[in-house]
């Protein structure tokens, strides 16, 4: 029975030595986001060129465009163009429907589509690659990107930007409310990206081209403490 007694008078007596020990460790924290931005000048593009044909029978479309498809692909490689930076994007036959305002709709001949995927690493060229393409038979064009090869600086730089915005931020806030700013608790990016801001210039390519400048953003949530 003693026993008992003395470890319930023992617990009684180490409640209330826990408790401000707790309270100290409690430190205040702001929780801010930054956003920086650098730019570069694209060194690549990518554009998706391809051969629409149309024949009799689905073996004469896709006979046709597999003719004016080589020879595309022949004059890319003969203006510089490598073999890495040549693929085959989409391939489609499909029939050419005819009468949809009857009740007796019919396969008039067909269609033969093949795009491909072209990475232009000099852009000085980019013009000229484009028109030697049509000259040999492309007659689509789905898109042109620019780009770079080696994106990591560039996003790194935007990445250090971010982080001294949300420190700027934070100090701001701190001092407003009459604080003082401590240590960074955690860091946490919340996306990079390619922002691209065309800006046209002269060519003096058959093609007229706008390199321009692409824009890197980043964004850093921080959390840091304060102290009085």
């Amino acid at each position: 029975m003693r026993l008992v007694q003395a470890l319930i008078l023992s617990t009684a007596l180490a409640l209330p030595v826990a408790a401000p020990t707790l309270a100290q460790t409690a430190v205040s924290t702001i929780t801010v986001t930054g956003t920086g931005t650098s730019q570069a000048v694209p060194d690549m593009a990518t554009l998706m060129i391809g051969v629409t044909t149309q024949g009799e029978t689905a073996a004469v479309a896709l006979a046709a465009n597999s003719t004016s498809v080589e020879a595309v692909i022949a004059r890319l490689t003969a203006s510089g163009i490598e073999a890495r930076d040549l693929q085959t994007s989409n391939l489609s036959i499909n029939p050419n429907w005819t009468g949809y305002d009857s009740s007796a709709p019919a396969i008039a001949g067909y269609v033969a589509t093949n795009m491909v995927t072209v990475r232009v690493r000099n852009l000085d060229g980019l013009g000229a690659v484009l028109d030697a393409a049509v000259a040999d038979g492309a007659n689509t064009l789905n898109g042109l990107t620019f780009g770079l090869a080696a994106p990591e600086p560039a996003l790194n730089e935007a990445r250090k930007a971010a982080v001294a915005d949300a420190k700027a931020k934070a100090e701001l806030l701190v001092a407003a409310a009459g604080m003082k700013l401590g240590k960074i608790v955690t860091i946490t990016e919340s996306g990079a990206w390619t922002d691209p801001a065309p800006m046209f210039r002269d060519s003096a390519a058959a093609v007229p081209v706008a390199g321009g400048e692409l824009g890197m953003t980043a964004n850093v949530t921080v959390q840091y403490e304060m102290a009085e």
